[in-house]
């Protein structure tokens, strides 16, 4: 498995992610939607209505998100092509186990990623990495019966050693501001090289020109972040999702198979 696996692929999915998760209007929706209860836009063939367009119409949230491939596992081997719109009990199962799905699959998706990175910790990371490929096997009774959080833990400890190792290649004190409220924050052209950026609030921060190769950004939150003419290269635990909710431009450098995102056109900041 890499993690091109890892990837969303809605053509194979029923849906689930305009169906279990709940949003409220905000900057992000346009609307009040419930948990477990469809998107008004979600058509019959489980695709988006307003697919093209969300950005324009106040549904930007829904082009951030990602499953990391979990839909389609439900969807298709979790519950073998049964659509939860023909039985309302097999709705009422698929809702539970999507989110534990996801969390798997982006456990997964971590574990790969530090594999490839961590040469070092091979043994240990194929090891939890099987495992947690395994849990994503169970059955519909036992996805729901399982201990998310424990597991996560088992893996997070692993990831933390898998950080560690990438960040201590950069010399010097590196800087840690895991968790940290930087919302706002003006770090234009900051040396963030290796920093800890752990589950960081980065929402709006002018990132401009900042050196972030080799960070940690497991978790943190970059919406609307300006990462025009930064350097992401090597950067750890960064996900597509991220750069697609922050802002950037041609000159923002990341590692393939990251791409900066369709909407960061050149004038788009203008």
């Amino acid at each position: 498995m890499d993690n091109a696996d890892l990837r969303g692929d809605c053509a194979n999915c029923f849906g689930l992610c305009c169906v279990v998760p709940a949003f409220a209007a905000s900057a992000d929706f346009a609307i009040d939607k419930p948990a477990r209860t469809p998107c008004p836009n979600l058509l019959a063939d489980s695709r988006c209505g307003i697919h093209t367009g969300l950005r324009g119409r106040g549904f930007t949230g829904c082009t951030v998100y990602d499953c990391f491939g979990a839909g389609q596992k439900v969807s298709q081997v979790t519950f073998g092509g049964r659509d939860w719109r023909d039985d309302p009990g097999t709705a009422r199962r698929m809702f539970d186990v999507f989110p534990v799905m996801r969390d798997l699959h982006e456990l997964l998706y971590y574990a790969t990623e530090a594999l490839a990175a961590v040469p070092a910790l091979r043994a240990e990371l194929t090891a939890v990495r099987d495992e947690t490929e395994a849990l994503t096997r169970l059955s519909p009774d036992e996805l729901s019966a399982l201990d998310v959080a424990s597991h996560h833990r088992k893996v997070n400890a692993l990831l933390l050693r898998a950080s560690e190792a990438v960040r201590g290649r950069v010399r010097g004190k590196k800087k840690d501001h895991r968790g940290a409220d930087l919302m706002g924050a003006r770090l234009k052209g900051a040396n963030l090289r290796g920093a800890g950026l752990r589950g960081a609030y980065l929402i709006g921060a002018d990132l401009r020109g900042a050196d972030l190769r080799d960070a940690d950004l497991i978790g943190a939150d970059l919406r609307g972040a300006d990462l025009r003419g930064a350097d992401l290269t090597g950067a750890i635990f960064l996900v597509q999702s991220q750069l697609d909710a922050a802002r950037g431009d041609a000159t923002t450098k990341v590692t393939p198979p990251l791409v900066l995102p369709d909407h960061w056109h050149p004038g788009h900041w203008s």
